[in-house]
């Protein structure tokens, strides 16, 4: 497995009084790399809505089965239509594919132009012009680092304050000089997409006079997170649990106080609770073992942790919370969304005498359910997922 990997997120703002965004994001991971469409339908609305989402499903199929941007071009070209009054494009369109080598190709159309950040500072990167069926293309090809960061806006971003708090929009020039001084590493790409997309918000003074989307994506080193929750249903399988879980590379997070027990005696340790600071009163203190980053309770927070993920791939609207409070929810999804690339979920399928009270609304189903979900929202993140049960 390589050391490094391909991080992409996106976020949108609908045009005031629409309530479709007439741009489209599609991301497409696999073996082979990483394709990352953004297009940007004619006008807004129904209709913008319709033609981007085609445009984007169109090209990123075709791209990830390696078929040609001319291919791409001439059968959007003769699929979808254009506009009969202003005869001009149905969609306009950027393209980032990185390859698992981690060599990257740019194609754009009409959109305005990627922008690359190299050590967090803008990279003037070659572009080819090409005309495709009367359309010019500009391509580049480039040879990706660490921490490369590409920026892919919609008209809107650049359009942000026109007439409002800027007389003349926010150009290009301006974006950059914003993501520069945003920047910082350890920010993912749907972390960034929420930053520049405020600044956006904030211009248009929270009334969008177009549809406007960002798309980051950027090459990050991989960093796997180990998470295990629950006693196995077999008690003998307990040592071969923590074994398995401990030997495991990155940092270890223990959910549940019998398995913060099984894990501290594995490691000869002791679970230190100390004074229960509850920063969230819905949340469970967590506690403290030596050798092991982060002990809090089980299901109840892992239910507060789904709840973030479903934020999280929609419109991170709670982030400014989970990534600045200290309960033990925020910190595991500080850990989940943030810094892991590879998360190893280990399950056990002990039923916990605790929670076959009538009275709670907690069973082992439930857990099993919790931690599915928030596999599937976390492989939606982009992450590498295993879940391995006991």
């Amino acid at each position: 497995m390589t050391s490094l990997c391909t991080d992409a997120g996106y976020l949108s703002l609908n045009k005031e009084g629409e309530q479709l965004c007439g741009d489209h994001v599609e991301i497409i991971c696999s073996g082979g790399g990483t394709i990352a469409v953004l297009a940007d339908g004619l006008g807004s609305g129904v209709k913008a809505s319709i033609l981007s989402t085609l445009s984007a499903k169109i090209i990123s199929t075709m791209m990830a089965n390696s078929l040609t941007v001319e291919d791409c071009v001439a059968t959007i070209a003769a699929t979808l239509p254009t506009c009969k009054v202003r005869r001009i494009a149905y969609s306009t369109f950027t393209i980032i594919r990185v390859s698992a080598s981690l060599d990257a190709e740019i194609i754009q159309y009409d959109n305005p132009h990627v922008i690359l950040l190299r050590d967090g500072k803008n990279y003037p990167y070659a572009e080819t012009a090409e005309t495709i069926g009367e359309k010019t293309i500009y391509k580049t090809r480039i040879k990706l680092k660490e921490d490369d960061t590409f920026i892919a806006v919609s008209d809107g971003a650049v359009h942000a304050g026109i007439g409002m708090s800027l007389n003349f929009g926010w150009q290009r020039e301006d974006i950059i000089r914003f993501m520069e001084e945003a920047y910082e590493r350890e920010l993912t790409a749907k972390t960034l997409s929420s930053i520049l997309l405020n600044k956006c918000y904030s211009l248009y003074e929270g009334k969008p006079g177009d549809d406007t989307t960002v798309c980051i994506v950027k090459i990050r080193p991989r960093r796997p997170i180990n998470l295990l929750i629950g006693p196995p249903a077999n008690p003998e399988d307990a040592d071969k649990m923590m074994s398995l879980f401990f030997s495991k590379e990155g940092k270890h997070i223990v959910c549940g106080g019998t398995t913060a027990d099984l894990a501290a005696q594995f490691l000869g340790k002791s679970v230190q609770a100390g004074l229960p600071l509850y920063y969230d009163p819905d949340i469970p203190p967590t506690a403290v073992i030596e050798g092991v980053e982060l002990v809090t309770e089980g299901v109840i927070t892992i239910n507060r942790v789904l709840e973030y993920a479903r934020d999280y791939i929609k419109d991170n609207e709670n982030y400014a919370y989970w990534n600045y409070s200290k309960d033990g929810a925020s910190q595991i999804a500080r850990l989940l969304f943030e810094e892991a690339t590879d998360i190893n979920f280990y399950v056990g399928r002990a039923i916990n005498p605790a929670h076959q009270n009538p009275n709670l609304p907690i069973g082992f189903s439930i857990k099993m359910r919790l931690i599915e979900e928030l596999s599937a929202c976390l492989k939606e993140m982009g992450k590498q997922i295993k879940v391995s049960y006991f």
